[in-house]
């Protein structure tokens, strides 16, 4: 750990270092970015929810369960298109390196790098990580412009059924041959 001359107390960094090697003393992992990572998250959901009540905005006491469906969709279909396919691995190159086909229409990526560039890597491969974030958007978009955040669910949702009946399609035609 290392100490300044004017401050006797371990920084932030030197901590996190600390508990990184407690907690994988045989692995790097990037704490420090991964904390990067989620004081990031925390400060835009702290900053739209300032933006929405200057605006006047309030949650709503309940979100309708249709609505509900159709975010969830629409989440699924967006964060598989952001962290698997193919036509959006321009925007994960600088962060992840090519390991092959993972599916129909997707890749498989891994992470690549060290601190911040592996966790962003993490974050843009991973359905399930990326999710909670555009999650967060589509709800907050139902507070402040529920109408337009509804047709952009929509859109999503119903390529997400298209990929379905796609997949249905192609495992029919197939067993057929």
């Amino acid at each position: 750990m290392t100490r300044t001359a004017s401050s006797p107390l371990p920084s932030i960094a030197d901590t996190l270092e600390d508990v990184g090697q407690g907690y994988s003393p045989d692995e790097e992992r990037p704490l420090a970015s991964y904390s990067a990572a989620m004081a990031t998250y925390i400060a835009l959901v702290a900053a739209a929810a300032g933006v929405a009540r200057r605006a006047g905005l309030s949650a709503p006491d309940t979100i309708r369960p249709w609505d509900l469906a159709l975010v969830t969709v629409a989440t699924h279909k967006l964060s598989r298109l952001i962290s698997r396919a193919n036509i959006t691995s321009p925007l994960r190159a600088p962060f992840t390196r090519y390991r092959g086909v993972g599916g129909p229409a997707e890749l498989a990526e891994d992470a690549r790098g060290e601190g911040h560039r592996h966790v962003i890597g993490e974050l843009v491969t991973c359905p399930f990580c990326v999710g909670q974030w555009i999650a967060t958007a589509f709800v907050a978009g139902l507070v402040a412009a529920p109408r337009q955040t509804r047709v952009v669910a929509a859109v999503f949702s119903v390529v997400a059924g298209s990929d379905a009946l796609q997949l249905l399609y192609r495992r029919l035609h197939v067993e057929q041959d």
